[in-house]
């Protein structure tokens, strides 16, 4: 295959925007009336992530060794969604309608042919993951709601047990269906390092126009049911920590930098480890007391609280990025920085003009822009 003419052609159709989307699944709809029971009635945010995925894939076309893992991690994701091999033939044909469409007449018997071949090696490496994994793991796992409490207007946190064990790392994400919702799947991140009785706790805030967000925020009880999927993201401690650690959480980015610090806490020497906990009034604090408690319990771990917009807050005011940056100096540290974008990119912005190596830094971006 040609990389590079298949990123030239897929970015002319690009340009298209979310006609391209639009145009691929009203396709794939009117040839296999019998796909549209695996998606959401709101295609909105389906629509965004094909064009998401297709962008990962294109733009990694010549990295296979970088590309490979995504697709493997998307046939296996897949299986949630009740995919099987026979809906690839499908979801091809309607992909490369609409790749044509767009595409005018630059599409030629050539082109068609290359992309032909680019999206039968990605079905093969998909399908392939899928079926290895059919006998290691279940397509998702069923989860009971335990624990349910609003700490804030739009904040919950919440806990579950698993009916068989999932494994994840800290630091990982798991896609969450509730019956509520059918059919729409969002991503969280675990707030806790596995424990023995199969338990995970998560975080929710509620999003503008978020129909699962608000209800797990706000309509879940004890004895919910949800479906949970695989784990998922590289968002993790993969060795020993050489570095002592800094962690940097906004909002319910807190979750996957909370569960870190539990799996720090197991390890036989810890390295010492500071966390600063940020929002924007003193309610978004909603799990500082429990992080006080950890903090008081283990030596080697500090927290510190800031709220940016609230000027009578008794501790640290100010942008998180702004208070982390000016509280010490982190380039012989390990970072980890999760919460919304425009955060993240303060915080690594900052962190890197005050020299700290873009390898010691670690980003879940909970804007989902790199989903």
């Amino acid at each position: 295959m040609d990389a590079q003419r298949l990123k030239d052609s897929f970015a002319k159709v690009a340009v298209h925007g979310d006609e391209v989307p639009l145009f691929f699944y009203s396709d794939l709809f009117l040839r296999h009336p019998e796909t549209r029971e695996f998606f959401p009635v709101a295609m909105d945010a389906q629509r965004d992530r094909l064009v998401q995925a297709l962008m990962q894939i294109v733009s990694n076309v010549d990295n296979l060794s970088e590309l490979a893992p995504f697709i493997q991690g998307l046939g296996r994701d897949h299986r949630k969604f009740g995919a099987v091999a026979e809906h690839y033939n499908a979801v091809g044909a309607s992909l490369l309608a609409a790749l044509a469409h767009f595409s005018g007449p630059d599409w030629t018997p050539g082109l068609e042919a290359e992309w032909q071949d680019a999206y039968g090696l990605v079905a093969k490496v998909m399908i392939e993951a899928a079926q290895a994994d059919e006998s290691l793991h279940p397509a998702w796992w069923d989860a009971t709601v335990i624990n349910h409490e609003l700490r804030s207007f739009d904040i919950a946190v919440f806990r579950v047990t698993t009916h068989q064990r999932l494994p994840y790392a800290p630091g990982q994400s798991v896609a969450i269906e509730s019956a509520d919702v059918p059919r729409i799947w969002r991503f969280y991140s675990m707030a806790n390092a596995p424990r023995e009785d199969s338990t995970l706790d998560f975080h929710i805030q509620m999003t503008d126009g978020g129909a699962l967000s608000s209800v797990l925020a706000r309509g879940l009880r004890v004895g919910s049911r949800l479906r949970l999927g695989q784990a998922v993201g590289g968002f993790t401690l993969d060795k020993l920590p050489e570095r002592d650690i800094l962690l940097v959480a906004g909002g319910t980015g807190l979750a996957p930098v909370k569960a870190i610090a539990e799996q720090v806490a197991e390890l036989p020497d810890p390295p010492r480890v500071h966390l600063f906990f940020g929002a924007r009034r003193a309610e978004g604090l909603y799990d500082l007391p429990d992080l006080e408690k950890m903090a008081a319990q283990r030596p080697w771990f500090t927290v510190v609280s800031a709220v940016s917009d609230e000027p009578d807050y008794p501790g640290e005011r100010g942008l998180i990025s702004d208070v982390v940056t000016r509280s010490g100096s982190w380039d012989r540290h390990e970072v980890y920085v999760a919460g919304p974008t425009a955060m993240v990119e303060a915080t690594v912005g900052k962190l890197t003009s005050a020299r700290v190596p873009a390898e010691q830094i670690h980003v879940e971006d909970f804007g989902w822009s790199t989903s």
